[in-house]
């Protein structure tokens, strides 16, 4: 356990003495800063080159099974379809994704599952990304959009997505209002997000919290919201219709960090490609990437799945 501790804390002083090599720090500042942040991503197809176009976590049904990283995406959002319920509305039926990206999940929902898609992002880069990767498609379009001031009536959605969005948000639960509002009755929500131990059962001590800063300002996260608070935010809001569900997923998911790292390897040419400064980003990522991988499985971070009918 000792060596671990020091290799992270290691881990931990190089990136941060290292901070301003290759970027600007992106710490969180306003809904601006999220925006910037991910149009820089997008813009420059790093993620997209290394990760393909759903640039969220994967599913894995064992751990240490050998899976295509990408498959393993893919198989993520069949999984949180089939978890939350969404499977069982019809064709046709209106589905808001919430923090789209680039329109991965949006055009799986799309072609597997016959929804009329709208997704939505804060980044005009991501949005555009999204269209482009999306032509000849009649029922998947992208807006960019405030999650936390839609613009959409009350009910007008059967179900609402949203993967790994909620820790880019700081009031949580004007973002559990916005999904729920615009859910009709009897619809489904459907949300996964990184979410950390609950602090007010279980403090974090003098180096969690060292951790969990460099987490929050490296990828623009104002905070982390635990899996009960969240339950907590969906539960009290005025529009929420029925009782909510959770599930922890850390052990379906955890697999993703390494292999997050091991595809810069396994497909050398998609950085290569793209230039030295794209190579320097890409390493610069890892620190950030090992310090996921080591909060989720000490329990620091969880993996949060929700649902809930309107």
């Amino acid at each position: 356990m000792q060596w671990i501790l020091i290799l992270i804390f290691s881990i931990f002083c190089l990136f941060t003495l290292t901070n301003q090599w290759v970027r600007k720090s992106r710490k969180y500042e306003s809904v601006n800063s999220v925006a910037s942040s991910y149009d820089s991503w997008t813009n420059d197809r790093l993620l997209e080159n290394l990760w393909g176009e759903h640039i969220h976590l994967g599913f894995y049904e064992k751990p240490r099974i050998k899976k295509d990283f990408r498959k393993a995406k893919v198989d993520f959002v069949h999984e949180l379809v089939r978890w939350s319920g969404l499977n069982q509305l019809p064709k046709g039926s209106r589905v808001l994704d919430v923090g789209c990206g680039i329109g991965g999940s949006s055009r799986i929902l799309s072609d597997y599952y016959g929804f009329d898609v709208i997704g939505i992002s804060i980044s005009q880069e991501q949005v555009k990304r999204a269209r482009e990767l999306t032509a000849n498609r009649d029922f998947c379009s992208f807006e960019v959009m405030n999650a936390l001031d839609l613009k959409f009536e009350k009910g007008s959605f059967d179900g609402v997505w949203s993967v790994e969005a909620g820790p880019h948000i700081l009031d949580k639960q004007t973002f559990a209002d916005e999904m729920l509002r615009v859910l009709r009755p009897g619809g489904v929500l459907a949300v996964a997000d990184w979410n950390q131990r609950d602090s007010t059962k279980h403090p974090l001590n003098f180096f969690e919290k060292l951790i969990m800063n460099q987490l929050l300002i490296q990828w623009t996260h104002p905070e982390f919201s635990s899996i009960e608070g969240f339950k907590n935010n969906l539960l009290n809001s005025p529009y929420c219709g029925s009782s909510v569900e959770t599930s922890n997923w850390t052990k379906y998911t955890i697999q993703s960090w390494n292999e997050s790292i091991y595809e810069g390897f396994r497909r050398p040419s998609s950085i290569l490609k793209l230039g030295l400064r794209s190579l320097l980003k890409a390493f610069k990522e890892i620190p950030t990437i090992l310090m996921m991988r080591w909060s989720f499985s000490r329990g620091l971070m969880k993996f949060g799945v929700f649902k809930s009918r309107g």
